[in-house]
């Protein structure tokens, strides 16, 4: 595949025979069965097995045991037309894509494998169409010793089935890797709602969004395109593009990007970049052209391609030669099978498709994975790294927090249960991404939650409200201490647990009902169980590994210590990750 190569519509690389992709990808031809060139290969291929399976019978069933020719009562010249009959429209109909590849490969002096196929399958069925209907031309050195010419069209048939058959398969590899591109492209949402002028809403399709718009999007739905929060708060997952699990709080003023999730709130957006312009389509384009481009050993490939071909049809010609002058009788006939044994077992199939569908490969898995490769080479280059810098939050760790740790202070007069009942019917009202974490936990309790009255956001310290008649504050130390008169240094000594979770990376929060200290969370991002393996595999392989995380230094060590990272550099900024990588 060569991207250099640009034209109007589908169709093959005049270079290298290959099938050109589409430039801008879309969310079209999902379904493998509408792509228009797997339906044609594939109609091709059923034919053609259809009619060079019975052939393939009655020309070689007697070396398999099964005399089909006989049992039919057929031979000689009668045998040779059936064999005709079927041969053609399997060479005729069923290879000429090869054929077309193979004069456009001439043509531009390009030789690749379809030029051998095309000469070996062409050659081998004009010869026998030649001797099946006009055999008395042909001289004794043809003939065998019944004096019958003998013919290839079986030889021809099955080629051309072979290779249609790999065409198959190789477009059904190219739609599983290009499945990556149609899966990003699937996050976008198909509509948004548009507000008027008048203020009412209305539902249009993303491609009717324009710059400048107002868009209103609700709990649960995707941002349709990227641009600026005028009106609400939200909490937003941004991870499709941050890489970043823990949701993003977001108010007037904050930037957003499109297919992302408003997890919780209501926001009115102004449309900024739409169309082409969305960070999403630009992540698009980029996996489109990284699985379009060329790695450097692809240049080795190309000249190598370039000297092989050619050195087989010559050696193709030197067999031809040597075995009419030297081999067996019949000498011309055996020579024929022989060179055209030479074109199609060196076609070199492998040099043509290996590295292009490798890195379609690469690029697509990368892709369903949250990694984006920036083109070829960087795949090439990525055999020689030494050192891999990696996050903290989302990559050694689930990106999920979840509630570690729960305890009471001497003051409670409430049990566990009910003290997390209170909390998550607070915290349910609360736009903090740390707020889900402790909702979620108690739904796993299966507590039933109250609606909290008089909630206050408090940005940066807590939440305060009211819960079934019982005043709560929840938040850092400092914030609690306000709430209750207590010194919050003490508070923090007053239990054991809290400086264990604190030296195990968890984020401890405090809680007063009533006025009273009752209870301490610790809240936790669970290291992934597969991040000790893969830290530990990598160091096997000579490579070093280096956390980045924007974490304050406690929590980043102690992450780090647990997976066996002893390189680390905490409360950095992603421009400081940028230049740790760089050094």
């Amino acid at each position: 595949m060569h991207p250099e190569v640009r034209q109007k519509g589908p169709g093959s690389c005049p270079i290298c025979g290959m099938a050109l992709e589409p430039l801008a990808p879309a969310l079209v031809q999902a379904d493998l069965k509408k792509d228009a060139e797997y339906r044609m290969m594939w109609r091709r291929f059923v034919v053609s097995a259809i009619f060079s399976v019975p052939l393939l019978l009655i020309a070689m069933g007697p070396y398999m045991g099964l005399p089909v020719a006989a049992w039919l009562g057929l031979g000689g010249r009668a045998q040779h037309l059936l064999e005709l009959l079927l041969a053609t429209p399997v060479v005729l109909w069923g290879a000429w894509p090869f054929f077309v590849r193979a004069v456009q490969s001439l043509k531009g002096f390009n030789l690749n494998m379809f030029t051998l196929i095309g000469l070996g399958v062409a050659v081998a069925y004009a010869y026998s169409l030649i001797a099946a209907l006009w055999p008395d031309i042909f001289p004794p050195a043809f003939r065998e010793a019944d004096g019958s010419v003998p013919v290839y069209f079986e030889a021809a048939a099955v080629i051309t089935t072979l290779v249609l058959l790999g065409q198959v398969l190789e477009l059904r590899a190219r739609h599983r890797t290009s499945g990556a591109i149609r899966a990003l492209l699937a996050l976008a949402p198909p509509e948004a709602v548009r507000i008027r002028a008048d203020g009412s809403d209305e539902v249009v399709p993303v491609a009717d969004v324009r710059v400048g718009d107002r868009l209103r999007v609700r709990e649960g739905e995707k941002i349709p395109v990227d641009g600026r929060v005028e009106q609400g708060e939200a909490v937003v997952d941004e991870s499709m593009v941050t890489g970043e699990p823990i949701p993003a709080e977001k108010g007037p003023g904050d930037a957003v990007t499109g297919a992302t999730v408003v997890l919780r709130g209501s926001i009115v957006i102004k449309a900024e970049r739409v169309g082409t312009d969305t960070v999403l389509a630009r992540i698009v384009q980029m996996v489109a052209e990284a699985q379009r481009s060329r790695a450097p050993i692809q240049a080795l490939a190309d000249r190598v391609a370039a000297v092989f071909v050619p050195a087989v049809v010559l050696v193709s010609i030197i067999t031809f030669i040597a075995w009419g002058l030297w081999g067996p009788d019949p000498r011309l006939a055996h020579a024929l099978v022989n060179a055209v044994a030479v074109l199609i077992i060196a076609c070199p199939c492998a040099l043509g498709l290996a590295t292009p569908m490798s890195i379609m490969v690469a690029t697509g898995k990368g892709a369903q994975h949250g990694v984006l490769i920036r083109n070829a080479r960087a795949i090439e280059r990525l055999e020689k790294v030494t050192a891999v810098v990696v996050d903290k939050t989302g990559t050694i760790t689930e990106g999920r927090p979840r509630l570690a740790a729960l305890g009471l202070l001497d003051e409670a007069d409430v049990g566990e249960d009910e003290l997390l009942r209170l909390v998550a019917s607070i915290e349910r009202a609360s736009s903090h991404p740390l707020s889900l974490a402790l909702v979620a936990a108690a739904r796993e309790r299966g507590l039933a939650l109250a609606e909290p009255e008089e909630v206050e956001n408090v940005t940066g310290a807590g939440i305060r409200g009211v819960v079934d008649g019982r005043r709560l504050a929840i938040g850092k130390p400092s914030f609690v201490a306000a709430e209750t008169g207590a010194d919050s240094e003490e508070l923090m000594a007053g239990s054991p647990g809290i400086e264990e979770q604190r030296r195990s990376g968890a984020t401890v929060v405090l809680v007063a009902v009533d006025g009273r200290p009752a209870a301490w969370l610790a809240i936790a991002d669970p290291i992934r169980p597969t991040s000790r393996a893969a830290v530990a595999a990598l160091k096997r392989l000579g490579i070093a590994v280096i956390m980045a995380s924007g974490d304050q230094e406690p929590t980043a060590r102690a992450v780090a210590r647990q997976v066996g990272i002893e390189r680390v550099f905490a409360g950095v900024s992603p421009e400081d990750k940028a230049g740790i990588v760089k050094e």
